[in-house]
């Protein structure tokens, strides 16, 4: 009992347990890399996950485990995964049916708990997982069979058809408070760390075709402006750390700024004020889809970043597209182009850095030799940006005990309860660099032997303590 109580106090103070000694310190680590390094994992029609329908459970998990293994293996730290692509669910739901992507039919159960699993996996790896939600698309495809509790059997008359899909009229106030409960409903029940809409809250025009409702763009942008609001506000009362993104058309409007040109007015035609979205702060982060190559001046990557991030205080991570590495949607796109645009993400405007890659498909089969060369480019792990804005205050140093041995230095910390990972920073041969961040529940690791270490607290928020540090005889 007293050598229990001994270990317990050295590691509550950071000072020697069972006799280990430590060297004065001689340096002190420098600040933790902040990076946003995320990627979409689609279900819509096995975009991403799983590879195809109908697919048993071990399969579809193996399956998310080695698209996690890879994203770790990069030093990524989230994904943003789709958890309901037309009012359907990749997760237990008592209000929507089973996602067909999962088994092949509407409301048939996969047999476990896609979204838990994903969580529970990603978060064990450190990486975040944002739940992506398309609030408004009824079905992608009208010949799709459905279950006989989807909106389009129980809620049929805040539905419309636009050409071959179905669309969940936002002028309803039925249609803007289905989609909030059903995102509430999985803040509450799931440890997620974000919640992420995509672009479509009215359908993309097609042709001559128009959603045929009778509103003005103006009323719809009210719509629309109201309930990104209300999610925001929603979201932070229940669980405040839960980061809410959106991620709209790469352009808010054609000529803006000057000389950009666009096929479609994402402020006009999809009712999407994203500007506002950010100018307003009802956002923790904006991912406009910023697709295009940094060159051509008329859809520029580096003239549309820098635009956007002047739009508001709040972070901007663009969209980038990995997946038109030597495409047919962009012939002759080397893997340099996402690298370059991360280098530019990094140097342009002054909000936190990140970026989230179209899709994970592209890096775990290393399209184009991109996985090969983000090793040059994610060096070392970074954490996910702070929320000043939501919290600011910082969780308590953790206490650290540490032993060095032939193969290696084996790490012990005990933080407090509002310690959601640890940062693992080590001087090895000279020179300081963050080895690994972890989840804090996992009580200690083992590095190489390291000559100094520092060890700190991060909690929901992102928020940082100060490093404890700790030299090795």
């Amino acid at each position: 009992m007293i050598r229990l109580l001994s270990f317990l106090t050295s590691c509550l103070l950071g000072i020697p347990a069972f006799g280990q000694s430590y060297a004065p310190v001689n340096s002190r680590p420098p600040a933790l890399a902040r990076e946003f390094r995320g990627a979409w994992i689609a279900s819509i029609y096995n975009i991403d996950w799983p590879s195809s329908s109908g697919l048993s459970a071990g399969t579809q998990q193996a399956e998310m485990r080695a698209i996690l293994d890879k994203l770790a293996a990069l030093k990524m730290n989230a994904v943003i995964f789709q958890v309901r692509p037309q009012c359907d669910a990749v997760y237990f739901s008592s209000i929507e049916p089973w996602s067909p992507w999962l088994t092949g039919r509407m409301g048939s159960s996969p047999g476990y708990d896609p979204l838990a699993y994903c969580i529970k996996e990603a978060h064990a790896r450190g990486i975040e997982v944002h739940a992506w939600f398309n609030p408004f698309r009824a079905l992608s495809n009208n010949s799709l069979d459905v279950a006989g509790n989807h909106i389009t059997r129980t809620l049929p008359h805040i539905t419309k058809r636009f050409g071959t899909m179905t669309w969940c009229d936002p002028a309803y106030g039925e249609t803007r408070n289905r989609a909030l409960s059903v995102i509430l409903d999985v803040i509450k029940r799931y440890d997620v760390d974000g919640v992420h809409l995509d672009d479509y809250f009215y359908p993309y025009p097609s042709g001559n075709l128009r959603f045929a409702d009778g509103k003005s763009p103006a009323e719809r942008r009210s719509y629309v402006d109201g309930f990104v609001s209300s999610l925001y506000s929603s979201v932070k009362r229940q669980k405040p750390w839960v980061r809410v993104g959106i991620s709209p058309f790469g352009i808010w409007r054609p000529g803006v700024p000057a000389g950009i040109e666009a096929g479609i007015d994402s402020y006009e035609q999809l009712a999407g004020d994203s500007r506002k979205w950010l100018k307003n702060g009802w956002v923790d982060y904006l991912a406009p889809q910023l697709y295009w190559r940094i060159s051509p001046q008329k859809q520029s990557y580096s003239l549309l970043l820098e635009w956007w991030r002047q739009q508001g205080s709040r972070p901007v991570w663009p969209g980038i597209a990995t997946s038109r590495i030597g495409s047919s949607e962009d012939p002759g796109r080397p893997a340099s182009e996402i690298t370059n645009q991360i280098d530019l993400s990094r140097r342009i405007g002054k909000n936190w850095n990140g970026h989230i890659h179209w899709s994970a498909k592209s890096l775990v089969r290393n399209q184009g030799g991109i996985a090969t060369r983000l090793a040059g480019t994610y060096t070392q792990p970074a954490a996910v940006p702070p929320m000043p804005w939501v919290s600011s205050r910082a969780p308590a140093p953790p206490g650290v005990s540490a032993s060095v041995k032939s193969e290696g230095t084996s790490i012990q910390w005990s933080p407090d309860g509002n310690t959601a990972k640890i940062a693992v920073q080590a001087k090895i041969d000279g020179s300081w660099r963050t080895v690994k961040i972890v989840p804090s529940r996992s009580q200690g690791t083992s590095i190489p032997r390291a000559e100094e270490i520092a060890i700190t607290a991060l909690d929901r928020f992102g928020n940082a303590s100060q490093p404890k540090v700790l030299g090795l005889r």
